[in-house]
């Protein structure tokens, strides 16, 4: 009987340690173990947790760089801070906007002249294509001023007290698009802290998760016509949970890309920037979301 006892008792002994063992070592250290820092090529990146502000990764994410389209995430910003303002308001395409989109050679939303094309129709056409001419006639619509150009001054004004405000120290603005005339730079940190505010704006939420858009636009003439823009962020076709935010490109500022995702309620926001090509700016944005979600 006694003997029965303790082989009862050592049996429990053992699997009650064998249990502690997988509890506490094997499965504790798969559980808590820091996933390895990522390794990326592009010059400059940051990620942050949206949700707690908490830094994950960075890299040079203060040093200035030149910042291409990724600005366009700013003058949206300063687009849909207007007070009162009414998305559905229709702004007549002018033919300044389609000659400096042929004088920069810039990425364009194809405006056609004379058309009347909505506040909200021109942020698709901002952010989807990339489109310098929306740029142009946001900043003409919403700047102050007798001149188009007294009025693309007050805009871009509006721009970098929007970034002071943000507390985006290394940051300056000189464009409404980020073709830039000597002194548009900002950082990974800095970007990224403005892409997490401006996603706090619903209508720029959509428009910038948006993969593709159709909008009927009315013509010169009264009649009306369809514009097709495709996202220029692939990411939004090849990473699960991505949800944004805008891609940005030239000889400068090489292949930039300010990105969120969110998984399991967690979301995670960061930028690149300065990639040498777009292959290896979308592995560098996937080895942060990675590491960012596995933090």
């Amino acid at each position: 009987m006694i003997t029965s006892r303790l082989g009862v008792r050592s049996a429990l002994t053992v699997t009650i340690t064998a249990s502690a063992v997988l509890a506490g070592g094997v499965f504790a250290g798969q559980a808590y173990a820091a996933p390895p820092t990522p390794s990326i090529t592009a010059p400059g990146g940051f990620v942050m947790n949206n949700g707690t502000g908490a830094t994950l990764f960075g890299k040079t994410a203060d040093t200035r760089r030149s910042t291409g389209s990724t600005t366009k995430i700013m003058t949206a910003k300063v687009v849909l801070a207007q007070r009162g303002l009414n998305l559905d308001a229709k702004v007549t395409v002018d033919k300044a906007y389609s000659d400096y989109i042929v004088s920069k050679n810039a990425s364009s939303a194809r405006l056609i002249v004379g058309d009347k094309v909505t506040v909200r129709q021109l942020l698709y056409g901002l952010m989807l294509p990339s489109g310098c001419d929306a740029a142009y006639a946001l900043a003409d619509k919403f700047g102050t001023g007798t001149t188009r150009a007294a009025r693309v001054k007050s805009f871009i004004g509006k721009m970098n007290t929007e970034a002071r405000n943000l507390g985006m120290r290394n940051t300056h603005f000189d464009s409404f698009d980020g073709i830039s005339n000597g002194s548009n730079y900002s950082t990974p940190r800095d970007l990224t802290k403005l892409a997490s505010s401006a996603m706090k704006n619903s209508t720029f939420r959509t428009v910038v998760a948006t993969k593709s858009t159709k909008q009927k636009v009315t013509t010169k003439s009264g009649g009306y016509r369809y514009m097709s823009w495709t996202n220029t962020n692939k990411l939004l076709s090849t990473y699960s949970g991505a949800i944004g935010v805008k891609t940005g490109s030239g000889p400068q500022a090489k292949y930039c890309l300010v990105f969120a995702a969110t998984r399991n309620g967690k979301t995670v926001i960061g930028t690149v920037l300065g990639s040498s090509s777009e292959t290896n700016r979308a592995a560098d944005v996937k080895k942060l979301l990675d590491y960012g979600f596995a933090r």
